[in-house]
Order: structure tokens, then C-alpha cells, then sequence
């Protein structure tokens, strides 16, 4: 037996990432040979944005061994097909960044390049004719995917729109049964070992001093072992991600749920709108270096489609990450490890996202600097590719003359951003690197939904003729349409 095995882990922080995380570690982990400790406070509140969800979750869902239907049930959940853009590529635009594919099973990325040959030849057809998964959103109809890789409902992908702090409590319930101890109580000191600097017990302001080997931050954005201890430094993304505030306030539910999130472009950022079974989520994300606070929550309050349940709950942040995901015996997971702002929802995914290198990285209680390196590296990639995504739904807007938008139209782009929308106009192609999380129909969505015309397509896409090509592209619109015409209404699904 290797004495140097990790003999306890300390979980600084609830809500979604920390009971996320405990979960998680208790299925991986024999608890009694290796507890878990977590400590929270109901005195500390949590920020719980992360209401809505890309098809990621499944995976997290799946190795936690929930059951759909319980899960939905005690979350409140509806499922959620995409997120559509209203007013982002200029005022009175609409489009949905869908999460399934384009065009037939068997088209893959040949899809785009046929469309976009078809559009240089003179087709005016919407792009979005050939998703199903957007034509189904807009229909408010929802379907599981198929299993049978022929069948068109195999282009089908989907989220959950879900209360995060439901969540978070649900999740709480399933880790204490198997075995996770909770300590309540807020953090007042914290040991650390002087040679090494490793962090070796934590003390609650109740008396307890719990030690541990491996400790996992979920304090959000604060940071309190990750930054207020070790100091590991902050990478700030504001350049590219201006806002820096949210104002976040639940709604009456008005009307049946829609299976998609919404973000309407704002003066000085974007509104959200996450329809749940018993309510609906909203937020106004903005920089206030253009409006104030008070004015935020005045035009969030002017633009919900039903009463307001709470007064505005103001929430600042800063984009960027943690120059370190993973410091000496520290890994930050979730808001104190980095924040991307909730437009393409991936809050949630980043914490399920640092739970699984985790796993796949555990190591020992030497905490081998080659594994944290190799955390850390992955992290950053991701975390990269994110904000490029980002940043492309703020740089590429038209006819919007606030400063903000002005701001985002003339800013400098990361050079891996420029180098992906310059390969993309020239010759319809979305250059991708293999690990990175959003794909080429997500990239094609957002690109061709922003404005964004390419001049080229790739030339193999020829050996169709023009007439062939566009009786093709119509065949796939009416069987989409066809299909999602037999597919139930999203409210009776979730019934």
C-alpha cells in the first residue's frame, strides 16, 4: 500500500460547484478510506447564475448516476434546445445558436459548405431551415434524440434549463448519503505548512479544525485558498469580455416554457431570460462603465414578461482566470477558479469540466508538479477557447451605436480568434483544435447568425452541380420540417 495516497479531502465551499464536486468524488472514491469534508456557510450566499446548461451536463448527470426524470422533477427543470440572439448582429435579428447538427446524419461539416455554395449562387433560404433543433425551438416542440445514427432525430442535442439552487441541495442530499460530511461554518484561519506551503487544516468559526491533504476551492469568485492564500494571480479577460456586473431577479412564469434560453442584446450588455417549470430566470449582464447599477436593474425590471418575485440582486465579476487552476494542494474549481460570463451558459460545464481532469489528474499527497502542470495547461486551453467564442458574439455586431457596442466593434481581437473568423471568410472552413469545446456547428451558427458572409467553400463540395446541390439543401428543409411537425409540444413532453 503507497502511504503517500491522499487520506482526506476538504471541500471549501457549497453550492453548485461544491456539492458538484463532493458528488462526484464520493462515487470516484471509497469514503472510507479516503473522506470528504465540506464546509459552507448559510451565512455566505452563493451566486447561482448557472440555471441554464449545455448538453455537456449529461456526462456529469450520467457518472453521479441521477435519473432524469427525478433529477427534473426536483430541480424544476425544462429541457432546452438552444439559445437564441435576439438583436445581437443588429437590431430586430434573431437567431439560435441550436445545439444539434446541421443538415442530414451523414453531412457532418460538408453541411455548411454546401449552404454556403448555395448562398454564393443566389439561395436565400434562412440557415436555420436546416436545424432541427432550431426549427423544433422556435416551434416549442422537443423530442430525445434517437439512438439510430440514420434516423434525423439523431441531429437532436439538448440541456436543462434548471434552479441552481435546487441543485445544489439536491446533490447535497444524494453526497451526505453516501457518506460526505458537511461542516457548517465560515473559514476564520487557515494553516499552511512552511516548508512546502501546502495548506494543511482550515478553522471554522465555530472551533473546528479540520485537516485534510487535498483541498478543493469552490469559495467563488473570492478565491479564499486559491488567491487569498497562495496568491496565485488573476489573467483579466476585460478587454475582450467588458461587462462586469449582473443583476439577476426571478419572475413570474407567464405562459408554457419554451425549450430555449433567450439573450436580447442590450444597450450596455445583454438580458437573459431561462424559462423553468415554476418560474422564470433573469438577469441584465452589463458594464458600468456605461450604465450604473440602478439604472440596470431599472431596465431589467421594465423588460421581465411577468411580476417580479424578488427585488434585483446585484452580482460583480471580472472575466479571466486563475493564472493557476491548481496551486501546491490546491485546485479551483468553479467561480474561484476563473469567471466567463453565462451567454453561452458554461458556467456549469467549466465546474463539471475541472471535477473530470480532476479525476483523470488525481494524484497522491505530493501533488506532483508535472500533474498540476498538465491540469493547468488544459484548463487554460479551454478556458481560451471560451472567451473566443465569447468574444466573437460582442465583436460582431452592426447598427448599434451605444459605446459599448462601439467599444466591442473596434476592439482587438485574441490573434486565435482572428486567425478562425479570417479562415472562415476566406474559405467557409471552422478551424478548430480537437479538445476545444464548442464545435463547427456551434462556431457555424454563431458566425453566419452574426453577419459573418464567407467569399469560398470547399471546392470538393463541386463535385454536386449547382441544380443537385440546392434540390439536396430543399429535401433536407422539408424533412425537417416534416419532423418536427410530429414532434410533441415541449410542455406535454415534460408532463
Amino acid at each position: 500500500m503507497n502511504d503517500r495516497r491522499i487520506r482526506k479531502i476538504v471541500i471549501l465551499g457549497g453550492g453548485t460547484a461544491g456539492w458538484m464536486t463532493a458528488a462526484a468524488l464520493g462515487v470516484a472514491l471509497d469514503l472510507r478510506r479516503c473522506p470528504i469534508v465540506l464546509i459552507e456557510s448559510d451565512d455566505i450566499g452563493i451566486i447561482g447564475v448557472g440555471e441554464a446548461t449545455i448538453p455537456t451536463i449529461h456526462w456529469f448527470n450520467q457518472i453521479i448516476g441521477l435519473d432524469e426524470k427525478e433529477f427534473m422533477r426536483e430541480t424544476k427543470a425544462t429541457f432546452k434546445l438552444g439559445i437564441e440572439f435576439q438583436g445581437w448582429a443588429k437590431p430586430d435579428h434573431t437567431y439560435i445558436h441550436p445545439f444539434g447538427r446541421y443538415g442530414m446524419p451523414s453531412d457532418g461539416v460538408s453541411f455548411q459548405h454546401r449552404w454556403i455554395k448555395a448562398r454564393l449562387e443566389g439561395l436565400e433560404d434562412n440557415f436555420e431551415d436546416y436545424s432541427l433543433n432550431t426549427v423544433a425551438a422556435r416551434a416549442g416542440k422537443f423530442e430525445f434524440p434517437a439512438s439510430d445514427p440514420r434516423s434525423l432525430l439523431s441531429t437532436l442535442g439538448y440541456a436543462y434549463h434548471f434552479d441552481a439552487s435546487l441543485y445544489a441541495r439536491y446533490l447535497r442530499t444524494r453526497s451526505e448519503l453516501k457518506g460526505v460530511k458537511r461542516h457548517e461554518g465560515v473559514v476564520e484561519k487557515i494553516d499552511q505548512d512552511p516548508e512546502t506551503g501546502f495548506v494543511t487544516a482550515l478553522h471554522t468559526s465555530r472551533g473546528d479544525v479540520i485537516d485534510g491533504d487535498l483541498f478543493i476551492d469552490c469559495s467563488g469568485i473570492r478565491g479564499l485558498l486559491i488567491e487569498g492564500v497562495l496568491k496565485t494571480g488573476f489573467e483579466d479577460w476585460s478587454q475582450w469580455l467588458p461587462c462586469d456586473r449582473a443583476v439577476a431577479v426571478p419572475s413570474e412564469r407567464v405562459g408554457p416554457p419554451v425549450p430555449h434560453t433567450r439573450a436580447t442584446a442590450r444597450e450596455a450588455g445583454w438580458q437573459w431570460r431561462i424559462p423553468l417549470q415554476h418560474r422564470t430566470g433573469n438577469g441584465y449582464v452589463y458594464c458600468n462603465q456605461f450604465i450604473s447599477d440602478d439604472e440596470a436593474a431599472s431596465v431589467l425590471l421594465k423588460n421581465l414578461d411577468g411580476p417580479a418575485l424578488a427585488s434585483p440582486r446585484l452580482i460583480p465579476f471580472k472575466t479571466g482566470r486563475r493564472r493557476k487552476a491548481w496551486n501546491k494542494n490546491v485546485v479551483a474549481i468553479g467561480l474561484s477558479g476563473g469567471f466567463l460570463e453565462p451567454l453561452e451558459s458554461t458556467s456549469i460545464h467549466l465546474i463539471q469540466s475541472g471535477i473530470a481532469k480532476l479525476l483523470s489528474l488525481f494524484p497522491d499527497r505530493d501533488c506532483d508538479v508535472f500533474t498540476s502542470e498538465q491540469y493547468n495547461r488544459i484548463v487554460t486551453e479551454e478556458f481560451a477557447g471560451i472567451r473566443d467564442f465569447l468574444a466573437l458574439h460582442y465583436h460582431s455586431t452592426k447598427d448599434r451605436s451605444s459605446p459599448l457596442w462601439e467599444y466591442c466593434r473596434a476592439m482587438r481581437l485574441p490573434e486565435s480568434l482572428i486567425y478562425k473568423e479570417e479562415h472562415f471568410s476566406r474559405s467557409g472552413r471552422i478551424v478548430l483544435s480537437s479538445d476545444e469545446l464548442f464545435r463547427d456547428a456551434s462556431w457555424f451558427a454563431v458566425l453566419i447568425g452574426q453577419g459573418h458572409q464567407p467569399r469560398d467553400y470547399n471546392p470538393l463540395i463541386d463535385s454536386m452541380n449547382s441544380e443537385e446541390n440546392r434540390a439536396y439543401l430543399q429535401r433536407i428543409k422539408a424533412s425537417i420540417q416534416m419532423a418536427s411537425s410530429k414532434m410533441p409540444d415541449h410542455v406535454s413532453f415534460l408532463s
